[in-house]
């Protein structure tokens, strides 16, 4: 079991289940999976961009990317059917929790004068976070990155409202962005 899920079951729930009053502990909300997604819309031009983008995705992920490929044709942005557009993964039990631990952790620290991240919240309490480059992860060797690509990352999660989705977020250590009393949006 990993840091992070251990600590979700002995600090988190009880800290939850108290704040929010919940009559079950089946109530309180949880992690269910972490998408980390590129767009590499330069791999219209050069394909090796999309191989770039697929074999730096498996490494910080632990499992191979997804190819993301293109519904219809649309002229204005030089996109045709059937294109690679882009790749994901989505990450699940123990690999999520490895992967969420690093990124809190290491990546996040790594970022330059950063103070925190901005509580980009969707109404139903998952989180959306973006990066401007794979480097910031220690997994990818800085000398062999060929081109820099950003990504999304979304926390998916059983919360009902942002309210819990923050408090979860928060238990496991996800450092939000303060500005006096409110939060900058």
């Amino acid at each position: 079991m990993t840091r992070l899920h251990e600590a979700y079951k002995t600090k988190i729930v009880p800290a939850l289940t108290e704040r929010f009053a919940y009559p079950n502990r089946m109530q309180v909300p949880r992690l269910q999976k972490i998408v980390v997604s590129m767009g590499v819309g330069k791999a219209a031009e050069n394909k090796a961009r999309m191989d770039a983008a697929v074999k730096d995705m498996g490494r910080l992920t632990g499992q191979k990317a997804v190819v993301r490929i293109t519904k219809k044709a649309i002229s204005a942005f030089r996109v045709r059917e059937n294109q690679a557009i882009g790749c994901m993964t989505t990450l699940r039990g123990q690999r999520m929790f490895e992967f969420m631990d690093r990124l809190i952790s290491v990546v996040l620290p790594r970022i330059r004068d950063f103070q925190g991240v901005k509580d980009t919240f969707d109404g139903r309490g998952n989180f959306s976070l973006g990066l401007n480059e794979q480097s910031l992860f220690p997994e990818i060797p800085l000398d062999q990155v060929e081109f820099q690509q950003g990504m999304n990352i979304t926390f998916v999660t059983t919360a009902r409202n942002d309210e819990e989705g923050r408090a979860l977020l928060e238990g496991f250590g996800m450092p939000f962005r303060r500005h006096g009393s409110r939060n900058q949006r």
